[in-house]
């Protein structure tokens, strides 16, 4: 039996035959709805339900059924609640999806974020009692594996950049190949970050040519900064030329400047061991005589958003003291997985099982085909009305990492007769969790470079659901 909700009779307005907010609100339906996501979500959801439907009786149509009333505002608080952050199936390929957060954070860190339920010694020295030094722990690590004699972590490594300039190089020149003046997602310039900085650009060189020379020749008593910019995310390829950290560090014989190595990805290990083009290491860079570097914790070390900086230790002291260093510092969520994914790189034999982007990053193509197979054959199995098929294909690193560097893979080509691959596709992001694949070639492909453990088994839930439904229509 349909529930009264005090649907007004009579003529006149039929507007006002629409229940009130208030009988809404005291509905034992609603009521259900408002234990599930709250009362202030369940009086949006009634409110903005009420517009809609006063705005149809309105031009004509007819007074909807208290059944109505009640499936629209449930529709409503689901849309709301599909736009929440949540968890999701990566099966796009791209290791490093922006849009999806980039990195999968390693079990550690996940498992120390979840010890987070009470507070931490953030800044507190346990063994003295006394005020302790704000992410020691961190820095002490990254100090370890980079060989730098200190470090600082920021919000992201955008920050860092912007943050190195400001301290050293507001007022002053700094010195940049004009083939490094990159820009990154969300167009993020580098020539705006110098200029917001305070900094005057000194560009030098051509894009595809850069000599030591040009930096010398450019050096001048205004000179604070040479700032060097790896091509993280894209490729000059051909007739090419720059120069590397450690013929610039020789210039500081003739005239005093820092040199600030941003090597955006931030590679700690060389990754040639998985297959993979090298990536200037961290490492390297410290040890070439840069003063400073600064790279990112979401990328090639597979961490949190964050953004780091190493070098010496009386820079490193500079910057902390600096007003902004407190405006774009991380709080003890990010400092907690931070720290323990850079734990696993103190043993890096065992990066492939401790850290998902190395994981992903070296699966064999073989070991894929078996987890494409074991989907199938239980679509199969299940007898799916799908059309199912094994493909190669090509994953990518993603996040501005490894451009022009595709990885074999393999993907099921998914197909079926009662959806186009577009509405498929967004079938797959309406499951729950949401599955997100790629639609190429009118096919959706749903990449197994890029599935974690447990994927296998929502990717058949989903698709069994998904065909059983139009089955039915």
């Amino acid at each position: 039996m349909a529930e009264d909700l005090g649907t007004p009779p009579g003529n006149g307005d039929p507007r006002r035959r629409l229940p009130s907010v208030t009988v809404l609100l005291e509905s034992p339906r609603i009521q259900i709805l408002i234990a599930e996501y709250s009362r202030p979500l369940a009086m949006d959801a009634v409110r903005a339900a009420l517009d809609g439907f006063r705005r149809d009786v309105a031009t004509g149509s007819q007074t909807p059924s208290p059944d109505e009333v009640v499936r629209e505002i449930k529709r409503r608080l689901l849309s709301e609640e599909k736009e929440r952050l949540r968890p999701v199936v990566n099966a796009t390929g791209v290791i490093l999806h922006t849009g999806l957060g980039r990195a999968a954070l390693p079990r550690r860190a996940v498992d120390a974020l979840a010890s987070l339920n009470r507070c931490v010694n953030l800044e507190i020295d346990l063994g003295t009692g006394d005020r302790g030094k704000r992410n020691s722990m961190t820095e002490s690590l990254l100090t370890r594996l980079t060989g730098a004699e200190a470090a600082l972590v920021v919000a992201n490594n955008a920050a860092a950049t912007f943050l190195i300039l400001a301290v050293f190089a507001a007022g002053k020149e700094v010195i940049i190949s004009r083939g490094q003046m990159i820009e990154i997602g969300g167009s993020f310039r580098l020539p705006d970050c110098i200029q917001q900085s305070g900094a005057t650009m000194v560009e030098v060189g051509t894009t595809n040519k850069t000599h030591l020379r040009d930096y010398e020749n450019a050096l001048t008593e205004n000179t604070a900064v040479i700032l060097r910019c790896n091509p993280s995310n894209y490729r000059i390829v051909g007739f090419t030329q720059s120069v590397a950290t450690a013929e610039l560090a020789s210039l500081k014989k003739q005239r005093s400047f820092i040199l600030v190595d941003d090597l955006g990805s931030g590679a700690l290990v060389n990754l040639e061991a998985y297959g993979l083009p090298r990536e200037p290491m961290v490492q390297d860079s410290v040890s070439a005589g840069a003063d400073l570097v600064c790279f990112s914790g979401d990328k090639l070390i597979g961490g949190p958003q964050a953004g780091v900086i190493v070098g010496r230790m009386e820079l490193i002291a500079r910057i902390k003291k600096h007003p902004l260093a407190r405006m774009v510092r991380v709080g003890k969520l990010t400092n907690m997985a931070l720290e323990q994914t850079l734990r696993l790189f103190l043993t890096p034999e065992t990066l492939v099982e401790t850290n998902p982007t190395y994981r992903m990053l070296a699966t064999p193509v073989a070991n894929l085909k078996r987890r494409a197979t074991r989907i199938q054959k239980e679509i199969v199995k299940r007898g799916v009305a799908l059309n199912v098929a094994l493909e190669e294909a090509q994953s990518a690193t993603g996040g501005g990492t490894l451009p022009a560097t595709p990885i074999r893979t393999c993907v099921l080509a998914v197909a079926c007769g009662a959806h186009s691959p577009d509405r498929l596709a967004a079938l797959l992001r309406g499951n729950e969790p949401p599955i997100i694949p790629r639609v190429a070639g009118g096919k959706v492909l749903l990449d197994m470079r890029t599935l974690l453990k447990g994927d296998e088994r929502i990717i058949v839930e989903a698709l069994a659901r998904i065909a059983s439904s139009s089955a039915g229509e």
